[in-house]
């Protein structure tokens, strides 16, 4: 699972389940609002003075699996809005909001998944995931922003040249 700013390209959180299972679902959504509710909450406090329908908030946006919209309700919904059962082809429909990013990032990890034919165990996974996630936001250059997600959020490391070295150097350095 990921969630990935639509703006920026940024991944929010990654976690690599086994099953789709609700409490999978739920520790999931529960990690994402770890990591970002204090953001989120700040821009729900700004807009909870206008009606309803007419507050900005942080939208997520989410394809028709059931347990995004449970888990969700449970851990975000009080200061955020879903958008729901959104089809990929959503201007065809007319919507608002589309998952195309979210689609584009799992098709790339799907991508290198399928060359590396599977991985030894569940804790290999999880850490390649951890490690590519970690690559996308700060050591390669997004396709459509001519920068990383990390820069366009407002992240930046200031990383020499060989991006990943320095990147290991500089967590090395903070230990």
């Amino acid at each position: 699972m990921n969630a990935v700013d639509k703006k920026t390209k940024y991944n929010l959180n990654t976690k690599f389940i086994e099953r789709r299972t609700n409490e999978n679902f739920n520790e999931y959504f529960k990690e994402l609002k770890n990591t970002i509710e204090e953001q989120v909450q700040k821009i729900y406090e700004k807009e909870k003075q206008n009606p309803s329908g007419d507050r900005n908030l942080v939208t997520f946006v989410t394809d028709e699996l059931q347990q995004y919209e449970n888990a969700f309700e449970k851990q975000l919904s009080h200061i955020a809005d879903l958008d729901f059962g959104v089809p990929i082809a959503s201007r065809k429909y007319g919507l608002e909001h589309n998952n195309n990013p979210i689609e584009r990032h799992n098709g790339d990890i799907k991508q290198r998944y399928k060359v590396m034919r599977n991985f030894k165990s569940y804790e290999s996974a999880a850490a390649f995931l951890s490690l590519r996630r970690t690559i996308y936001n700060h050591v390669r250059p997004h396709q459509g922003l001519d920068h990383t997600p990390g820069e366009e959020a407002g992240i930046d490391l200031d990383l020499a040249r060989n991006r990943l070295l320095d990147f290991i150097e500089t967590c090395a350095a903070q230990e």
